[in-house]
């Protein structure tokens, strides 16, 4: 070919290519924010992600949208693919809103949701340079990264200096952050230490702070100690909701007590708060800490009646316990109604199921879950015989 033609060639390829981007680029122009998210979230390759999120990125209405941001890096993180969370949040930068804090604000918390605080802490540091002030917007959206990425060793420091160095005051987002991380580091004394503190810096603990510390003692067995906290909340009247109950009710179950447990449940309907799925979990770990199979099961019909689905918990809840109490009926509806519901559990439980109904001889139970666990079309499970290898 003469190096005429070669140009020629080149210019007519450069010029297909130049078309196609402009074509690709108009396309994603004229399509709704929704019709973009759903090409996202349906996109099964990776690497095309990231680059539908960087294109897309280019239109205004797309980065207003939160939700994808935190679904796409949530997505990502689940694949280890940390290249491409970087890739696409470092991309952000380029846009003029990255001159308004709020914006910054938003990278470090997905930042912090893939715990990569380092990159969370550059972008804080860079929002002087984009003519920006850090207020305490940007120090808690700092904080929640640090604690979401399980920095526990530096989040102490971070609280205690920089404030003075930026000249803010922290908020009761500020604090109630702390709360969250002493609690997941288990220090829970330190935890319920910070509610005097909130106090004295004029400020009011609210229905955050409590769940926070709820979730911390009645989950690590400290019923008492959360049983006082309780009667703190109630004399500041903060109202509880499901999520103050169920933890509660965790509290309950680990203690054994499942009469008041059932009471608990009575006053939340009493007042108008639905029981959720982890209320029941937590009425049926109880009566499974108590061997009690009749009332596990009861509760187990509650959740049918209440027009909730089986879950994941439930089923791990239930299974070991029912195959052991020998109600292999149950456990074998039990495991129907996950294929039936397209509800995805632990294959090891669905196993132990099998195990169990071929130990009792009841092999064409047993065949049957096998084959449904290979034609569930959501989760096709390996299931086997105990003499298969």
């Amino acid at each position: 070919m003469s190096f005429p033609s070669r140009l020629l060639r080149r210019a007519f390829c450069t010029a297909t290519t130049a078309t196609s981007s402009t074509t690709t680029t108009t396309k994603t122009k004229t399509m709704s924010v929704g019709s973009i998210c759903r090409s996202i979230y349906r996109e099964s390759n990776l690497k095309l992600v990231v680059e539908k999120f960087k294109k897309s990125s280019d239109l205004d209405r797309f980065r207003t949208n939160g939700g994808i941001y935190v679904g796409t890096v949530r997505r990502l993180a689940n694949a280890k693919c940390f290249t491409g969370i970087e890739e696409i949040l470092e991309h952000q930068k380029q846009y003029k809103d990255m001159s308004k804090e709020g914006f910054s604000a938003r990278l470090i918390c997905l930042y912090g949701k893939a715990g990569m605080f380092e990159h969370a802490q550059k972008v804080f540091d860079e929002i002087p340079e984009r003519n920006s002030k850090q207020t305490v917007l940007s120090f808690n959206a700092l904080l929640g990264a640090c604690v979401n990425s399980k920095k526990f060793d530096e989040i102490d420091e971070l609280f205690k200096n920089l404030p003075d160095k930026l000249g803010i005051e922290p908020d009761l987002v500020s604090y109630n952050t702390m709360v969250k991380a002493f609690v997941e580091m288990g220090s829970l004394d330190s935890a319920n230490m910070l509610l005097d503190e909130i106090e004295k810096k004029g400020l009011e603990p609210d229905l955050i702070s409590f769940n926070t510390l709820f979730n911390g003692f009645y989950l690590n067995g400290r019923f008492a100690d959360a049983e006082k906290i309780w009667d703190r909340m109630v004399s500041k009247n903060i109202t509880p909701d499901v999520r103050s109950y169920n933890a509660r009710l965790y509290g309950m179950a680990l203690e054994k007590k499942t009469k008041e447990a059932v009471e608990l449940v009575e006053e939340m309907r009493s007042k108008e708060i639905g029981p959720d799925m982890y209320s029941f979990n937590a009425l049926i770990k109880g009566f499974v800490n108590e061997g009690n199979l009749e009332e596990a099961k009861q509760w187990y019909h509650h959740i049918e009646k209440s027009g909730l689905s089986l879950n994941k918990a439930t089923f791990r809840l239930l299974v070991p316990f029912v195959c052991e109490k020998g109600d292999l009926e149950f456990a074998f509806d039990l495991c129907k109604t996950t294929f039936n519901k397209r509800c995805v559990v632990d294959q090891e439980f669905l196993q132990l199921v099998v195990d169990s109904l071929v130990k009792e001889s009841k092999i064409e139970e047993a065949k049957e879950l096998v084959e449904l666990g290979k034609t569930n079309k959501y989760c096709r499970y390996k299931l086997k015989f105990p003499s298969e290898e």
